[in-house]
């Protein structure tokens, strides 16, 4: 009992939603190595932060001693998943799925144990079935059933076309989870339907139920948004040192928080005690300092760690941005100097209206940081770099 209580407690950390824990713990205390199932699209050929939320679970589940599948869906990703689509959505081509599927077992194992891995594709048993077996599986779950899925529901309200295709999806994913004999399936909570799917057929083919554990949706850069490539607001794990230390330090303060809780391996007493030093006084940034370092760490090297910060520090807070960047006095009203005069003021921008649109856009930094607070007032005393786009910066001291 008291290792399937640090099993919970380690595999639930972060996670939105456990059905059903009980049976949950009744499998932990089975004492039998369970096979833990976690799906992946291969819609586009490289893994962003946000799909290693699973591979993160996945591993913790390896290093309590269970197997990990990490399923490729090249079967579904021809159909294309339909979840949160207020449209059909357009199916990729084999050939694209098999490149981009390609990529994904080179990408996997800077987080996965390769010995603890079963690497599988769900077109392996979904080409051996006949239209007649689809048919057959088609049969063990109702139309009013899928109509209760929101996206679904949604847009049958909504006159929006539902192509008969995009029922088949969840039909499929949950019938990987039959054919792999899984116990517990991962996914992001707008999986929560479809893995839910699983569970019923699995009784319909007499297998014990899997358990559904659902896991928060990472936002990207934006705060919000869900970290997508086509959004543009990701960070891949493939990215280079300095590019992904860069952008991990452009997060915001408070969703830093969020990535630590979702991406760090630090333990929760260590987050917490860090949480502490800040409402103590800390400088965010230099917690932020920590997650950076530790994930490019993760997915290069220490030594890439300890380069990207410095480089980032020599970048940002030494003035290297660049050698011969204009530094500029300016005396501020005594409340301290709003962000958008500030940067009229500077010269950086037109008029505070543009400063104020460029904000919003992401494309104003402070000391190396994406500024988000359009009412920022920075304090008499302070010098920091300003960066608007990638060109104009100057280095300004506010008396």
């Amino acid at each position: 009992m008291a290792v399937a209580d640090g099993v919970l407690e380690l595999v639930g950390r972060g996670v939105e939603e456990i059905l059903i824990e009980r049976e949950f713990e009744e499998k932990l205390e089975s004492g039998r190595v369970l096979r833990i199932k976690a799906g992946f699209d291969p819609t586009a050929p490289d893994l962003h932060l946000g799909h290693t939320v699973l591979l993160n679970k996945l591993r913790q589940f390896q290093d309590a001693g269970h197997e990990a599948i990490f399923l490729i869906g090249d079967f579904t990703g021809m159909i294309g998943d339909p979840t949160g689509k207020s449209a059909t959505r357009p199916p990729l081509t084999r050939d694209q799925v098999i490149e981009n599927a390609r990529t994904y077992e080179s990408q996997i194992y800077k987080i996965l144990d390769p010995v603890k891995t079963l690497v599988m594709f769900n077109s392996s048993w979904m080409h051996q079935m006949s239209s007649a077996d689809l048919i057959q599986l088609a049969a063990k779950h109702t139309v009013a059933r899928m109509l209760e899925r929101d996206d679904f529901q949604k847009r049958y309200l909504g006159g929006q076309p539902i192509a008969i295709h995009e029922f088949l999806y969840p039909l499929i994913q949950g019938y990987d989870s039959v054919a792999l004999r899984a116990d517990v399936e991962l996914g992001g909570t707008d999986q929560k339907f479809n893995m839910l799917v699983g569970r019923e057929l699995q009784k319909h083919y007499g297998q014990p139920p899997q358990v559904v554990m659902t896991l928060p949706i990472l936002e990207g850069l934006d705060g919000v948004q869900k970290m997508s490539k086509s959004l543009g607001n990701y960070i891949g794990i493939n990215d280079l040192p300095d590019e992904m230390f860069g952008k991990l330090m452009s997060v915001s303060d408070e969703l830093m928080w969020r990535y630590f809780e979702l991406l760090s391996f630090e333990s929760g007493a260590t987050l917490a005690a860090w949480w502490h030093e800040v409402e103590a006084g800390a400088n965010p940034r230099d917690i932020k300092f920590r997650l950076a370092r530790e994930l490019v760490a993760r997915f290069h090297s220490q030594a890439a760690a300890d380069k990207a910060q410095e480089n980032f520090i020599a970048r940002f807070q030494r003035g290297a941005l660049p050698e011969d960047m204009e530094e500029i006095e300016l005396t501020a009203p005594a409340k301290g100097y709003p962000i958008a005069n500030l940067l009229k003021d500077a010269g950086l921008v037109s008029s505070t209206s543009e400063a104020l649109r460029l904000i919003g856009q992401g494309a104003v930094r402070l000391d190396g940081e994406r500024i988000e607070d359009r009412a920022l007032v920075i304090a008499k005393g302070a010098t920091h770099v300003y960066q608007v786009g990638k060109r104009r910066c100057a280095r300004v001291r506010v008396v």
